[in-house]
């Protein structure tokens, strides 16, 4: 009985964009067949769907490039934004030395940088290098936001608790690394796991990004590649269907990212037990 409104409200959740994208969807294909529209101006969802269907041997090998593109990118970040921000809570130098060029990196849009990177690098190297240039960032500042944002009042009591007991530089580095280990570590993980549902979407950005890139230079696999060929080529119902497969594709990837975030905070931390 207890879980009668939480069951409600993940319904509503789930039915209400799905009603609307299906009204959505119904009124476009009613538009498109009363007003004779061609589908090389605008095809209908019906046309689109059969698209898919139909190219998917060209659309699917292209899917699977810029998905493990965007996959790849996304761990290098995770790992990379990770381990800086652990550097940086345990050592102010390196962070007041590094962060600065963090943020520019962050801040240079990646469309300039991307045809830049394809002169210097292998293409496959240079699309990855875009994804995780972008999803970088939100993973380093959320992770150290959380590192840094613990109760000062529970600093000081585990500091009471588990002081050192001999004096001297290896013991308070290696009372930061239990700290950082017993106290910061689990304080932080709702907030990295908020800039890991940011950077899935970013990771998809920035490997779309690069590919368009390399695309327009004449090279390329990946589905926005296919999806600037599909332009050129004025084959618009393939054009719709990449588009379509890059949004499902990054909807499931910030599913998946908002799933594992409940399943690891579902028990202690308001953000889930509200939810």
């Amino acid at each position: 009985m207890a879980r009668g409104p939480l069951q409600a409200t993940l319904s509503l959740q789930v039915l209400l964009p799905l009603g609307v994208m299906i009204s959505a969807l119904a009124a476009w294909e009613f538009y498109v067949r009363t007003a004779a529209v061609p589908p090389y101006i605008l095809p209908a969802p019906s046309l689109i769907a059969r698209t898919i269907v139909t190219d998917w041997p060209v659309l699917s090998g292209s899917l699977a490039v810029t998905l493990r593109t965007t996959l790849l990118g996304l761990l290098l970040a995770v790992g990379g934004g990770v381990a800086l921000a652990v550097i940086f809570s345990l050592s102010r130098l390196v962070e007041y030395s590094l962060y600065p060029f963090a943020v520019a990196m962050q801040v240079t849009p990646v469309i300039a940088i991307a045809p830049l990177l394809l002169i210097y690098m292998p293409q496959d190297t240079a699309v990855l290098a875009c994804a995780w240039i972008v999803a970088f960032f939100p993973i380093l500042s959320n992770t150290m936001l959380g590192l840094q944002s613990v109760d000062r009042g529970l600093l000081e009591l585990f500091a009471l608790y588990g002081a050192p007991s001999v004096p001297g530089r290896m013991a308070r580095l290696w009372s930061r690394v239990r700290i950082l280990w017993y106290l910061r570590r689990p304080a932080a993980l709702p907030a990295f796991l908020a800039g890991l549902r940011i950077a899935v979407g970013l990771s998809l950005i920035g490997a779309v990004v690069a590919e368009m890139a390399a695309g327009s230079a004449g090279a390329g696999s990946g589905l926005a590649y296919r999806i600037i060929e599909s332009q050129y080529r004025l084959n618009i119902p393939r054009l719709f269907a990449g588009l379509t497969l890059l949004a499902f594709t990054g909807i499931l990837l910030f599913g998946l990212a908002t799933v594992l975030s409940r399943l690891l905070l579902r028990r202690w931390h308001e953000s889930a037990l509200s939810a």
